[in-house]
């Protein structure tokens, strides 16, 4: 296979036929005709992801986020920057092609970056009757063991909480990646957590003065909400790895392997 009818088997797995008239789902370096020897699917084509597909033998990153630092990687004003200059040296001198996967993973029925995460906790039988794959029931639990259980699944050394830890919980929310900041809509977060009766919000992004001025308030006034924030990264990242599984069938004998991109940050 070459790496345009790699995109074109993934993009028919995932949705048929649909095809969004614009999307950031695109071929960012490389070219579509040439032949894939090997797959890596991650979250983020950083340099050391890039640098462990070129040893594993990979020419293609499937990655779920951009590579260059943008929503739609927009070059315009990157042009002569020395960090992307020696990042496209680095891509074209291992000839990596690198396909943003994001739009149609999330278009996919079910959502295939929630069926990574629902995988890597083990909650698949945990999922609330509801239109979108954000409401979940659990045994009723403390909220620090909650976060303790999050940490040690998705292999984390710290996690934000707003609210009590000995609050008791078991209606959690979900909004993995940037869905946390309301898909658009800025108040939606908090109108979830309302109508759905939410004891805590697992959030992937956050913004200080929604969400989470919200759960404290609700918190100062006595109420049991908390909301517990893992990242972007850590929230999407397991929907790449278990890609592996669903994608190695439709590529035949072309070696299909995950590389985590892990956490960005290091905590003093």
């Amino acid at each position: 296979m070459n790496v345009q009818q790699v995109m074109e088997i993934v993009m028919q797995d995932s949705c048929g036929d649909q095809r969004l008239p614009e999307t950031g789902d695109v071929l960012v370096t490389g070219r579509g005709d040439s032949v894939v020897t090997g797959i890596v699917t991650t979250y983020m084509a950083t340099v050391d992801v890039i640098r462990q597909a070129h040893a594993a033998g990979a020419n293609l990153i499937i990655t779920h986020e951009p590579t260059f630092y943008t929503g739609a990687d927009q070059l315009d004003w990157i042009q002569h920057d020395p960090v992307y200059e020696a990042k496209r040296k680095r891509i074209e001198d291992y000839g990596m092609a690198i396909w943003r996967y994001h739009d149609y993973m999330h278009m996919a029925m079910p959502d295939r970056i929630y069926t990574g995460l629902l995988r890597e906790l083990g909650w698949e039988s945990k999922q609330v009757d509801y239109p979108h794959p954000w409401i979940y029931e659990i045994e009723p639990m403390q909220l620090s063991d909650l976060a303790k259980m999050l940490k040690q699944k998705l292999k984390m050394d710290v996690l934000q909480v707003v609210g009590r830890p000995d609050m008791t919980c078991s209606r959690i929310g979900i909004l993995v990646g940037g869905g946390s900041l309301g898909l658009g809509k800025e108040s939606m977060p908090m109108e979830l957590m309302r109508e759905q009766q939410l004891d805590v919000m697992i959030c992937g992004e956050i913004t200080e003065w929604t969400l989470c001025a919200y759960v404290n308030d609700a918190t100062m006034l006595g109420m049991n909400k908390a909301m517990l924030v893992i990242g972007h990264e850590r929230s999407e990242e397991w929907g790449m790895k278990h890609m592996t599984e669903w994608l190695q069938p439709l590529v035949g004998n072309i070696p299909v392997h995950f590389i985590d991109a892990k956490e960005p940050f290091l905590y003093l």
